[in-house]
């Protein structure tokens, strides 16, 4: 039951009580800040001011910040572990806070969505994306919810791992930014009405 997103559980009291963990996918140090593979962390740190949640403290080979929203529990993560050990931290997050895979929200960056465009989806496979890979290993299933954030295509040859672990250009940086915003505003409806409403309001927009 609880392996499934789904609205009716949504609505049970035990259910609503429950934290949310939101996880931006990254990896740590000075060097990958700008990286389009750090995208989910922009967007952890952007929900950080939204929420006005400081993340400071080292959970779980994670930077971890708790705090309410609108009366709800909130807890932002950014695993420590570089991405493809990134399941190390959720999974143990997730255990100790005894919450929900519905109430889980990995944000991640996806190559097969152009800049600009957000994608939230209930579950499904890796895609590639290492870090969502490791945590479908340590949750034990593929049905937690995301959000997508495109980086679009590596041009001509460059391979897919040069260009994740590449600076936005000052184009994408443009179009990223304001991107951002928007896939915070999604997380906020998720946290608010739940995934599906987030899907139909945020899918639909290009």
């Amino acid at each position: 039951m609880d392996h499934h997103p789904d609205n009716t559980a949504q609505n049970s009291p035990v259910l609503q009580e429950a934290p949310f963990i939101l996880v931006g996918l990254g990896n740590p140090g000075r060097e990958y800040r700008g990286n389009r593979h750090n995208v989910g962390f922009m967007t952890i740190d952007r929900l950080s001011e939204a929420f006005a949640i400081k993340i400071g403290k080292v959970q779980a080979k994670a930077l971890v910040g708790s705090g309410q929203w609108e009366g709800r529990k909130i807890i932002l993560v950014k695993p420590q572990t570089y991405m493809n050990l990134s399941g190390d931290a959720i999974g143990s997050l997730l255990r100790y806070y005894k919450v929900p895979l519905a109430h889980l929200l990995v944000a991640h960056d996806d190559l097969d969505l152009p800049v600009g465009v957000i994608r939230l989806r209930p579950g499904g496979g890796s895609a590639g994306q290492k870090g969502v890979a490791s945590t479908i290993h340590k949750v034990g299933t593929q049905n937690f919810p995301r959000l997508r954030i495109g980086i679009g295509r590596p041009p001509g040859q460059m391979s897919a791992a040069d260009y994740v672990l590449q600076d936005f250009s000052k184009a994408d940086q443009e179009i990223i930014n304001p991107t951002i915003d928007r896939a915070v505003e999604a997380v906020k409806v998720f946290i608010r009405d739940g995934l599906e409403a987030a899907m139909n309001q945020f899918n639909a927009s290009v």
